[in-house]
């Protein structure tokens, strides 16, 4: 099982980034696929939450409006849009797959992208 993000970096204020998580190794359609952040002395928050099956979709109260999770099932590939970002965003991102879903249990986890954003 591998989940590769990719599409981190530096970011100003209201600035967007788009990140991507590519996935293989188990049935895309099987899992919700989801995007967790930790800042640094933190706890780990889940950001986003997609299955791809049935359409399901949750986000976190700080980024609705701000963040869109979309899938390519074809690709086995999550994204995250992030517009409007604010420096409280700056953290490393984790895609996450789950059997489940994804607050409840995450079966998987990828290696995270950082994510920096200036004032």
């Amino acid at each position: 099982v591998q989940l590769v993000e990719s599409g981190g970096g530096l970011a100003q204020a209201g600035g967007s980034l788009r990140l991507s998580c590519k996935t293989s190794g188990f049935i895309f359609d099987d899992y919700a696929i989801g995007w967790f952040r930790q800042a640094p002395g933190l706890n780990r928050e889940e950001v986003a939450c997609l299955r791809s099956s049935d359409g399901s979709i949750e986000y976190d109260g700080s980024v609705r409006g701000r963040f869109t999770i979309s899938s390519d099932s074809a690709e086995n590939t999550v994204y995250l849009q992030m517009n409007n970002l604010e420096p409280w965003d700056t953290a490393t991102y984790y895609c996450t797959a789950s059997s489940q879903w994804c607050r409840k249990q995450v079966d998987y986890w990828g290696q995270g992208t950082q994510v920096t954003v200036s004032s």
